[in-house]
């Protein structure tokens, strides 16, 4: 063979090679990234595992409260999706028309407890007039802050039942709901104001009673795409949270699964 010819081959050869190198980088698509509310990390932290084996999309996480996530996406953050633990938050970002309104949805309810350390042997009827804090002592109540949706029900309730008068200057602020939970599981309060779900993930507490539904805001998980997002990957995402192998793994951590469109 001549060797214009066999460099002809070659080049075609080594060409070839790395089309069929870059097909498959570029056939993989890019990890979604989800900026969702603390309290979801346990249960999301297994959707997330569930969708990249079935997807091969892995996925990026990142908790917070749902104040903090706004503000960040505000900000320019890149997140491809935005799962929130109140609507308030969700409507504060789709006012500034940063998520795609049209694939808002409910995914999930949760109930609001009171915890207090595994060992402690504190009983407390949870209801209007409940001597609180009697229960407190000199101790702190361990609450997110009032911008964090998990605060904001606490509050909420607390106000409902007639006895925030007598605990609002008896509080162990958190970040967000997770550092709520912490104080108690660690020792540095003797009660806390949590989600059901935080307090069955965690058997450093128990659970002395859980608020009524009616005393605070229903507390719902609305999720939509990143209107700044150019990830195809995400609204599949998105689809994935609502079917029934991602409700399983909800139900499992003791979240409540909302039908489509709620």
């Amino acid at each position: 063979m001549p060797r214009r010819s066999t460099l002809a081959v070659l080049a075609a050869f080594l060409a070839g090679l790395a089309l069929a190198c870059a097909a498959p980088a570029l056939a993989q698509p890019g990890p979604v990234t989800v900026f969702a509310a603390a309290s979801l990390k346990n249960a999301l932290d297994d959707v997330d595992a569930a969708y990249a084996a079935r997807s091969h999309t892995p996925v990026r996480a990142s908790y917070a409260g749902s104040s903090a996530l706004a503000r960040q996406i505000e900000q320019g953050a890149p997140a491809d999706v935005f799962i929130s633990a109140d609507s308030d938050w969700m409507d504060y970002v789709a006012q500034k028309n940063l998520i795609v309104a049209a694939s808002r949805r409910d995914v999930l309810t949760n109930h609001l407890a009171l915890i207090a350390p595994a060992g402690s042997p504190l009983r407390l009827p949870i209801g209007p007039g409940m001597p609180l804090a009697q229960a407190l002592g000199d101790g702190r109540l361990a609450i997110a802050g009032p911008d964090v949706p998990a605060g904001k029900y606490g509050r909420a309730s607390l106000t409902a039942l007639g006895v925030w008068d007598s605990v609002k200057d008896h509080l162990a602020p958190a970040e967000n709901v997770r550092g709520a939970l912490a104080f108690v599981a660690q020792g540095e309060a003797p009660l806390g104001i949590v989600y059901d779900t935080d307090a069955q993930s965690e058997p450093k507490v128990r659970i002395v009673g859980l608020f009524p539904d009616a005393s605070h805001p229903r507390i719902v998980y609305p999720a939509a795409l990143i209107a700044a997002s150019h990830n195809a990957a995400a609204a599949g995402y998105l689809a994935f949270l609502e079917g029934p192998q991602a409700g399983a793994i909800f139900k499992r951590y003791g979240f409540t699964v909302l039908p489509h469109g709620r």
